[in-house]
């Protein structure tokens, strides 16, 4: 533990008494955690540990007045991301609004909506096209030109927080542009520089990796290493020949990273997204994901923001299997210290199986299968994001309710590129992998739900995808024109740099009407604003609130249960086209009786002397008493 007056801490010597008194006070509450983190990492945690609080003492002291008073509030009231009236959305800023000046002139649509938290898909500087989307990123410390500069992204971040909405970006932690001052330097010859990377002379041992690691896009990148002659070296690049992984056991990239987090905290940003968190720790014999280190790691990065701009949250992009979920919350002695929010990949994945197969019994098993989040920390829910869907399904899960696992998944693929017979979705496959026959899927929302097919069902699909993203607890996040049904871009291919990538497809630039609202042809937006409402104020949906997924009693509807100091509330979902049955035994056993108010209309439900309650096809019910 520091000292006040150890030399780490001399940027607070300008700062009055109080002021100081506060970061000494966290550094005391947090000292522990962060040196339980990087002690499982670094030989020598103290003098990381020293190292990182002086960079936090620095970013502290030059914090302006009102994001202290941003860290007050949120400390007073740290659920604040777990209520049921926070909501997300995510979207491409030019292809919300043009630029950042767009994206505030739009700031009333989003209100509209009740968003509380804005994710805008990378805008930090990246390489020159082809750049992964905007992931190969080339400079931390500023912005894309075509969409504004630093300080238009920090007079954003304050316009979005005088209007209640937090501002999420991306911050990639497994990689960075070829381009990188980082990686310049390295390839100039520079010893400190080229510590930062995975380098070998020769393929031996980036052979002996190969033997157990995947390959994330087989189309574009196959293999996980790339020649350089510049570095007369082969580098790792797990992703793409431009984008060189760092590596994290040297204690000057974690310090490096740590200098970022709190560089885009004091511009205003509230949530980093840590993207390809699963990635960043290397070990021979495994899959290079997911291990023990990267959750001390983030546990470290945390630890720092809770010293210095307590405001800020971490979320994690891990896209991985069921079972390796849960950690990135925080699980054993890590419990609830590593990320606050994580996404919920496993939900999203069973949502659309649920719907191709109209039954319920994986999704069911599989999802109970979760322990609970720690209460500190929540979900974010989705349906659709920027990225493919991988068809996440465990094979013991497939297996547990009498399925094939690679059977299942292949049906999900064909399913949604409306191969399979009868089927009412149009996505497209992305990065089919022969050696594994893992076939990924790109898509619209509303495109996989029926739409373009002008299935009469498309709607209420669409409707019920929300409604379970909604109803499930944790932080729901929208992704850009769900919220109107905006089907699949037919012109994704036509815009330089985007047509070896289909994911563009579910990517569509946002068709504003009179310049404030998008275009609804199908009547998605209205219905889903009363979804939205009703969710807002259920307070059964806090996501301290662990979601029971019970045992199906009809194959054809998922059951949610949640059990709050409030009372009891029953998520039922018929995710088939025909009516339903709940069973009154289960309603009056967890205390809802004949007459349980539904939610979503606002009605009661008056079910006196039935046997069952019939649920409409494709209809969501939110009951409470």
């Amino acid at each position: 533990m520091l000292t006040p007056d150890a030399p780490e801490l001399a940027p607070l010597e300008a700062l009055d008494p109080r002021r100081r008194e506060v970061f000494q006070a966290r550094l005391e509450r947090w000292w522990p955690d962060l040196w339980q983190a990087l002690s499982e990492v670094y030989d020598d945690p103290e003098t990381v540990a020293r190292r990182a609080v002086g960079q936090a003492a620095a970013a502290y002291a030059e914090r302006e007045e009102e994001l202290h008073s941003l860290d007050l509030r949120r400390s007073l009231a740290p659920d604040w991301f777990q209520r049921p009236d926070a909501l997300g959305y995510a979207a491409y800023a030019d292809r919300f609004a043009g630029d950042l000046h767009g994206v505030a002139d739009h700031i009333d649509y989003l209100r509209g909506l009740g968003v509380t938290y804005l994710h805008l898909m990378p805008l930090l500087r990246p390489r020159p096209t082809p750049s992964d989307g905007g992931y190969a990123v080339a400079d931390y410390r500023a912005v894309r030109p075509d969409l504004g500069t630093i300080d238009d992204l920090r007079d954003l971040a304050t316009t979005l927080r005088q209007h209640g909405i937090s501002l999420c970006l991306d911050l990639v932690l497994n990689h960075v542009a070829a381009e990188h001052e980082w990686a310049v330097r390295a390839r100039e010859g520079d010893p400190t520089y080229r510590a930062y990377f995975h380098t070998y002379p020769d393929r031996t041992v980036p052979d002996e990796y190969e033997g157990s690691l995947p390959e994330v896009f087989p189309h574009f990148a196959p293999g996980n290493f790339s020649w350089s002659s510049e570095m007369d070296a082969w580098v790792w690049t797990t992703f793409n020949t431009y984008q060189w992984d760092v590596d994290w056991s040297n204690p000057d990239v974690f310090c490096e990273y740590a200098d970022v987090v709190l560089f885009l905290a004091n511009l205003g940003v509230e949530i980093l997204r840590l993207d390809a968190i699963a990635f960043i720790w290397k070990r021979m014999g495994t899959n290079c994901q997911n291990q023990p280190e990267v959750h001390s790691l983030t546990q470290a990065l945390r630890t720092l923001a809770r010293i210095a701009c307590p405001a800020v949250l971490f979320k994690a992009e891990a896209i991985v299997g069921p079972r390796d979920l849960p950690a990135y919350l925080g699980t054993g002695t890590h419990h609830g210290k590593v990320s606050d929010l994580a996404y919920h990949n496993g939900l999203m994945v069973q949502v659309w199986s649920m719907l191709a197969c109209r039954d319920v019994r994986l999704a069911s098993h599989a999802l109970r299968g979760l322990p609970p989040t720690p209460s500190n920390t929540a979900w974010i829910t989705y349906a659709r994001c920027h990225d493919d869907i991988g068809w996440a399904i465990d094979d013991d899960d497939a297996s547990a309710v009498g399925l094939n696992g690679w059977a299942h998944r292949a049906f999900l693929s064909d399913f949604y590129t409306g191969a399979f017979p009868g089927s009412w979705a149009r996505g497209l496959e992305f990065q089919s992998n022969p050696a594994n026959g893992d076939r990924r899927i790109s898509g619209a929302l509303a495109s996989l739900a029926g739409l373009e097919c002008q299935d009469p069902y498309a709607v209420d699909r669409i409707l019920l995808v929300h409604a379970l993203v909604l109803g499930f607890g944790g932080l729901p996040v929208l992704w850009m024109g769900d919220e109107v049904g905006l089907p699949n871009d037919e012109g994704w291919a036509s815009e330089p740099g985007h047509a070896d990538d289909n994911r563009w497809v579910h990517r569509p630039r946002m068709p504003w009407r009179g310049g404030k609202e998008p275009e609804d042809a199908h009547g998605v937006g209205a219905r889903l604003r009363a979804l939205l409402a009703a969710r807002s104020d259920l307070g059964h949906l806090h996501a301290s609130i662990a979601a029971e997924v019970l045992e199906p009693l009809d194959p054809g509807v998922l059951l949610v249960l949640r059990r709050h100091p409030l009372g009891t509330m029953l998520g039922g979902y018929n995710v088939t086209e025909e009516p339903r049955s709940i069973p009154m035994d289960l309603l009056h056993d967890i205390g809802l009786g004949d007459r349980p108010l539904e939610h979503v209309t606002g009605e009661r439900l008056h079910l006196d002397g039935a046997h069952e309650a019939r649920i409409s096809p494709y209809t969501a019910w939110w009951l409470t008493t």
